[in-house]
């Protein structure tokens, strides 16, 4: 198979279409073409791609049919069961949100299993906000040029096996049961031989990794669980790295400014690779570009080497210009809603061309249809996602301040709505004064509830914060979820049904999940 097929256009900037002479908003006339400096400044890198450059790929129509991006509950009985038991010993486990700043463990395991994470290239993804849907992005980018690929992320939305993903669809139930079971006895070996047993988190990562081995991918889309120096997926050296806008959140673990917050996330930059920096605050800028000379590694940042040149709101969407590493890519269709989600649209394109090596070791952008294609194709559940007509019911799983804003800008431009009812379920280790503030100036009223999970507030706790930021009049309690989905859809629909009334779901990945199920989305 022949390398990847450069865009068909050759003139000597990677122009498309009936390009004008108006200035780049981004790129002065005046200024020197940053893509020109980047391609001259960069060495080469160690060739870990080289067996794409081989063109030892895998087509993705040999991993079979993708299944549903949310996949609800086995049907046959016998599956099920084992899936729960799995769960189970899984659950027994340390949480994913109890931490020791430790990766011998998870080094550990991956020694016995013989270091499956080594067996193919992986591009990692840490940052506060917008992982989960960039890293959806790139991996729609990587398939549609027919490399076969393994996506780990987390949360999952409402299962487990969500979080490992192959050729674009979350692994079966089976096949999760089986990954599991082939690594147990490896996973005791380890457990008694450390001070203390694998956790949840990390005993899912060793899944994901000796999954992909197996499959086998040619790229692994890795997303972080928390931070980056002591993450457990840190084991693995990924060529590209990338970091997602930082902002203040598990401040009680990460710290408590963004400069603080960067040194952690910081640490998944290895030798060599190339960072694919999203807008940062000054100082959080800082600290990784440090980092990044410290690693010799070659960084490239949104608004300077890439970006957004243009967006336009588009029907279930929105259509962009976006400024790669090799040129410019118009007309993209991406449908999904929000500025932020073109942001991460960018920041996924830029992985990906630096994972081919487009601006070192190339200097042609990438196939434009096939960049139209696989972005046209991206889905994120439970981001800006309607599950319901009349009234309209939106999810979207921001939990943190700066998810909440994105979230409030994004549903005002795209949806319109005359009124908007918000059903607020928060976990109780977040910034959930923050949070709501985000969400006061879009609510006309917010009725507060609770999830199932250990760490969600007492929904009267939040209903004291949210009376606190909306006034009494504009708060509703319903400690169940089903019960708050009710009393939202009712007030939503006293507007009538030609109003133009909707309600926004929202505070955590959780009531995201749960409220997706209610509403028969799984």
């Amino acid at each position: 198979m022949s390398d990847l097929p450069p865009n068909g256009n050759h003139d000597d900037h990677g122009d498309h279409g009936d390009h004008d002479d108006r200035p780049d908003p981004l790129y002065p006339l005046d200024s020197p073409d940053p893509f020109e400096e980047i391609i001259e400044a960069e060495t080469h890198r160690d060739p870990d791609l080289a067996v794409i450059e081989a063109g030892s790929r895998t087509l993705r129509t040999q991993g079979g049919a993708p299944e549903s991006d949310v996949p609800a509950r086995p049907a046959d009985p016998e599956v099920d069961q084992a899936l729960r038991e799995v769960e189970g010993e899984l659950a027994s486990r340390w949480g994913e949100t109890k931490l020791e700043p430790s990766l011998a463990r998870v080094a550990a395991l991956m020694d016995v299993l013989g270091e499956p994470q080594r067996a193919y290239p992986s591009i990692h993804i840490t940052g506060t906000n917008g992982k989960t849907s960039t890293a959806r992005m790139i991996e729609a980018l990587l398939g549609a040029f027919e490399l076969r690929t393994g996506r780990y992320t987390s949360p999952h939305v409402q299962s487990v096996t969500e979080r490992i993903s192959l050729d674009g669809a979350p692994v079966s139930a089976e096949r999760f049961v089986e990954t599991y079971r082939d690594i147990a006895p490896y996973v005791e070996m380890v457990d008694d031989r450390q001070e203390h047993r694998l956790s949840f988190f990390e005993v899912l990562t060793g899944m994901a990794y000796a999954a992909f081995a197996d499959a086998p991918v040619d790229a692994a889309v890795v997303e972080v669980g928390m931070g980056g120096s002591w993450d457990a997926t840190n084991v693995i050296d990924g060529s590209v790295a990338v970091v997602m806008p930082i902002d203040l959140d598990h401040t009680d673990r990460l710290g408590t400014t963004p400069a603080e917050i960067a040194a952690e996330k910081a640490g998944i930059i290895k030798p060599d690779a190339t960072v694919i920096m999203a807008q940062q605050p000054v100082d959080a800028a800082q600290v990784l570009l440090k980092k990044a000379v410290e690693a010799d590694a070659t960084v490239a940042r949104e608004g300077l080497e890439f970006g957004v040149v243009a967006r336009q709101v588009a029907v279930g969407g929105q259509q962009l210009t976006l400024r790669g590493l090799g040129g410019e890519y118009p007309e993209v269709y991406l449908p999904l809603h929000g500025a932020h989600q073109a942001h991460n649209a960018a920041v996924a394109l830029a992985a990906v061309e630096a994972f081919f090596g487009v601006g070192a070791q190339r200097a042609e952008p990438l196939d434009i249809d096939t960049v139209r294609k696989a972005f046209a194709a991206v889905a994120s559940p439970g981001r800006l996602e309607v599950v319901r007509r009349s009234p309209t019911v939106v999810l979207d799983a921001a939990h943190n301040p700066a998810g909440a804003r994105a979230a409030a800008g994004a549903i005002g431009e795209a949806f319109q709505f005359s009124r908007l009812i918000g059903v607020v379920g928060a976990s109780g280790d977040k910034n959930v004064r923050g949070l709501l503030e985000a969400f006061e100036p879009v609510f006309a009223e917010v009725v507060v509830t609770q999830n199932s999970s250990h760490r969600a507030m007492d929904a009267d706790e939040l209903a004291g914060i949210a009376v606190e930021v909306f006034g009494e009049d504009r708060v509703q309690v319903e400690p169940r979820l089903p019960d708050a989905l009710e009393a939202a859809i009712t007030l939503a629909e006293e507007e009538g049904e030609f109003t133009g009334a909707g309600v926004l779901v929202t505070g955590s990945v959780i009531t995201v999940g749960e409220a997706r199920l209610l509403l028969g989305k799984g």
